[in-house]
């Protein structure tokens, strides 16, 4: 499980990893916003699973990076039930404009898969939190690994950068990876009807899982 902040211990990559391909994919999102993206494919990452590098705009020497976390409810379904699709949307916009990569991880639910998170949705409609629910199934709060996003970002040469997150963690855990994170970038915050528990859960955190720094006002103040 991630440690807090504070805890994190710089630690070695596994190995190194190799880009193995390389492809242009012309981006178009509902709202009409189009951008052109080249992503990247690796062999050797940690993990076995099939992350993607997005490259946007015109890469500097200290590039804007997201870590998104895949999240087919949001990203694909348009779930209100959390921010991510927006965020993702905001995210694509913002890279493109400063020049950088959206690493994109196939990560769903925090790392338990997508079967068990929306076993977790179940048990958040009989009145538990996110992270509660995540317990109740014997699962982490949060159980995110950014070792291969770290490998990642070795590879492409981005080993300082603009890191585009609320999330304390990820800077965290990056830097114990040997990525040098100059400055944490707060993202929006995409309230709804239907997230506003969500996101105040995520914005307080817990003991283990770190909050994420975020104000969160009723819908329409």
């Amino acid at each position: 499980m991630p440690q807090p902040e504070h805890e994190q211990q710089h630690r070695p990559l596994p190995g190194p990893a190799t880009v193995r391909s390389r492809v242009r994919i012309p981006l178009t999102f509902g709202d009409g916003y189009r951008v052109e993206a080249e992503a990247h494919t690796f062999h050797g990452l940690a993990d076995g699973a099939e992350h993607l590098a997005l490259r946007l705009g015109e890469v500097g020497r200290t590039p804007l990076v997201r870590l998104h976390s895949e999240c087919l409810t949001g990203d694909v379904l348009g779930s209100d039930r959390c921010d991510c699709g927006p965020q993702l949307r905001e995210a694509v916009e913002r890279i493109a404009d400063s020049g950088g990569y959206l690493l994109y991880l196939r990560q769903e639910g925090r790392g338990i898969g997508l079967y068990n998170k929306l076993d977790a949705y179940a048990l958040q409609d009989s009145g538990l939190d996110t992270y509660q629910a995540n317990t109740a199934l014997g699962l982490p709060e949060d159980g995110r690994d950014y070792t291969a996003a770290a490998q990642m970002l070795h590879t492409l040469g981005a080993t300082g950068i603009r890191l585009l997150s609320n999330n304390p963690d990820k800077a965290a855990q990056l830097t114990g990876l040997g990525i040098t994170v100059a400055e944490r970038v707060p993202t929006g915050v995409h309230l709804s009807e239907s997230n506003v528990r969500y996101l105040s859960t995520k914005a307080a955190g817990t003991e283990l899982t770190l909050g994420h720094g975020i104000s969160v006002l009723p819908v329409g103040a």
